[in-house]
């Protein structure tokens, strides 16, 4: 009999799998926008994982604040102006983008597919933007260099041992990235109550409620099985050695309190090419950045993921901006949902929007195609939004186009 059911059982799984991928699929197709790849996400995967991307550090104010305050500010139209023309295309460090929505780096995507990041490059890629990979990507620099055919950005911390980031700067400029991003906000890493309360750790433990969600997610369980990426591939043979559990507890152990302004002018240095500075709120680190050398900063709260309880993304824009002028090129990041959230920040003098959670979402919903989705979502989002604003191109929009929603 046990020879009968083991292939049955085996055949079963497999056609729960299938019918899994089929109706992924269907869900991706059918979104018409990024809440909706989200909850396509929260179905598709595991809670443990789901939430490891949604959460934020300790009472997420600051995930909600980075959403509220964009919801806050609203657009304020001109009428008859010809936009049958719409360009929303934009320039990023001297390079021609077809959308200003770049994707920011986000750590272990592996966990949340198995093509991880080189599925976000490819979709960001496909949708004529840059992606920006992040030191803690699941793919080595390497891999996603060769795995993908348009712009990378390389995505670094001041980590205690200078000799590790030396040594991914010259990686990173081996395999063409066209620009350093140093994120200066994580001095050390906050608590995040979702992944506590989840027993969320690396390499994922299994108990009787991570098994049930296995069961749960069969998709996703034979995913992880069969071609497993539950580290970070990029610090994974260095110091830290293979395994995941080492290479978790070396990264954290990483984070600097004693870093400086000095400390990344000597990255400034080191680097050749365009450097992006991340995680700036104050007006006056911006000011910083530019006497550094730096090329441009991105306004950032870490997504709301380290410092509980900071100022909103989108309220310190506009003292950023006013504070630096023409001298570098500033972004945002967090809170961005909509292509209406990327005008308002584009007329309040952002060049270009960061997103992580939306893309990821996507990836979670439905491998490449999901973040595709994603991408495909902000860029008509963001067409419709200039032409009924009656902006014929990103240029034309200015803070006269935001007001304070009443």
């Amino acid at each position: 009999m046990s020879g009968v059911l083991g292939p049955l059982i085996r055949q079963a799984g497999r056609d729960l799998r299938t019918r899994s991928g089929d109706a992924a699929g269907r869900r991706v197709a059918r979104a018409g926008s990024v809440d909706e790849l989200r909850e396509a996400s929260r179905r598709a995967l595991p809670k443990v994982i789901y939430e490891f991307v949604e959460g934020g550090a300790n009472d997420e104010r600051t995930v909600r604040r980075n959403v509220e305050d964009l919801d806050a500010l609203a657009l304020l139209p001109r009428t008859l102006v010809d936009v049958s023309g719409v360009d929303h295309g934009t320039t990023v460090l001297g390079r021609r983008v077809g959308l200003p929505v770049l994707g920011a780096p986000t750590g272990l995507c592996g966990l949340v597919h198995h093509d991880g990041e080189i599925a976000l490059a490819r979709a960001l890629h496909g949708a004529d933007s840059v992606y920006v990979l992040a030191a803690m990507s699941s793919y080595a620099i390497e891999e996603v260099a060769a795995a993908t055919p348009g712009p990378l950005w390389f995505q670094t911390y001041l980590w205690r041992d200078r000799g590790v980031v030396r040594a991914l700067l010259d990686r990173a400029a081996a395999a063409g990235a066209e620009a350093l991003v140093v994120t200066v906000d994580v001095p050390r890493s906050a608590e995040r109550h979702r992944d506590r309360r989840n027993g969320f750790g690396l390499p994922p433990r299994l108990t009787p409620r991570t098994v049930l969600e296995g069961v749960r997610h069969p998709r996703w369980t034979a995913d992880l099985l069969r071609r497993p990426r539950i580290t970070a591939a990029n610090v994974a043979e260095g110091p830290a050695g293979g395994d995941a559990v080492s290479v978790a507890g070396y990264v954290d152990a990483q984070f600097d309190p004693s870093a400086t302004w000095e400390d990344l002018a000597e990255l400034r240095a080191a680097w050749t090419g365009p450097l992006v500075v991340k995680g700036i709120l104050h007006p006056l680190d911006a000011r910083r950045a530019v006497q550094l050398g730096a090329d441009a900063v991105v306004v950032s709260n870490h997504g709301g993921r380290q410092l509980d309880h900071a100022a909103s993304s989108i309220s310190r824009l506009p003292a950023v901006v006013d504070e630096v002028g023409d001298a570098l090129e500033v972004y945002l990041d967090g809170g961005v949902r909509r292509g209406s959230d990327v005008v308002k920040a584009l007329a309040l003098g952002a060049r270009a929007c960061l997103v992580g959670r939306p893309i990821v979402h996507g990836l979670g919903a439905g491998g490449e195609a999901g973040a595709a989705r994603a991408m495909t979502l902000f860029a008509a989002e963001v067409r419709t939004a200039l032409m009924l604003l009656g902006a014929p191109d990103v240029e034309a929009l200015g803070p006269g186009h935001v007001v304070a929603a009443p």
